[in-house]
């Protein structure tokens, strides 16, 4: 039987600017299993970000249960749902947001050291990360000295490093060129196949038709979630084209 990893049952969230209310999501239900490849999409205004920073635990749902592993994580206080963050979920970002004064290996290292891990263990554990990701003869530069797509590789090893429960991408190609962006889908979609789980928000079809599953919002509600259609997986598998 498939292990349950994320369980959103009756999500609503809802913000407050004064004496306007704005609900933003609608009691959003949502179940992950330990090895899927979900694709969250939408248009702007849509809720997938807000979703995404809740399965995040960045932010807190209003009204809802949320389980991560079984733990129900609506429930927790600031530092448990930090302790959370740094443990069970690896994080990428459209931004990179690399530490500009520190080296490949470093920034990749960065969580084991607020996991309390020995400095020994830290820098054997980031280089292997960064030797499975083809990137061992670039530990010592800095994100300045990086391509695009390598510095996204950077952040994908810190995302690993801890070796989460769940790896989120927020937008993970926003800042790439369509080769490179080719080149970070084939990464996710090898982590898939070793079994990483995945959810990654995205607005670009292409881009989500490397998911196993793409789960559709609209206006707060999740209004489609299937498989991924077997003609947009096999599109997403061949290289792009240069046009």
């Amino acid at each position: 039987m498939s292990e349950r990893i994320i369980d959103l049952d009756g999500i609503v969230k809802v913000y407050h600017t004064g004496a306007i209310e704005l609900e933003v999501l609608h009691g959003i239900a949502l179940t992950v299993d330990r090895g899927e490849y979900v694709a969250i999409m939408g248009p702007s205004g849509s809720g997938k970000s807000t979703l995404m920073n809740i399965i995040g635990c960045l932010d807190r749902a209003t009204h809802g249960r949320y389980r991560l592993e079984g733990t129900d994580v609506s429930q927790l206080d600031d530092n448990a749902l930090a302790e959370i963050r740094l443990r069970k979920l690896g994080f990428v970002f459209q931004g990179f947001n690399l530490l500009g004064r520190a080296n490949a290996l470093d920034n990749v290292a960065l969580p084991l050291f607020y996991a309390g891990v020995s400095p020994r263990e830290r820098r054997a554990r980031a280089m292997n990360v960064l030797a499975t990701l083809g990137l061992a003869d670039r530990a010592r530069h800095k994100p300045a000295e990086l391509s695009g797509g390598q510095q996204q590789r950077v952040a994908i090893g810190r995302a690993l490093v801890n070796e989460p429960a769940v790896l989120l991408a927020d937008e993970p190609t926003g800042n790439l060129d369509s080769a490179t962006s080719e080149e970070l889908l084939q990464l996710f979609a090898r982590l898939h196949d070793e079994g990483h789980t995945i959810v990654m928000v995205s607005h670009d079809e292409q881009v989500a038709g490397h998911a196993k599953r793409i789960v559709r919002l609209k206006d707060g509600n999740v209004v489609s979630d299937m498989a991924a259609p077997a003609r947009t997986q096999a599109a997403a598998a061949s290289p792009a084209r240069q046009g």
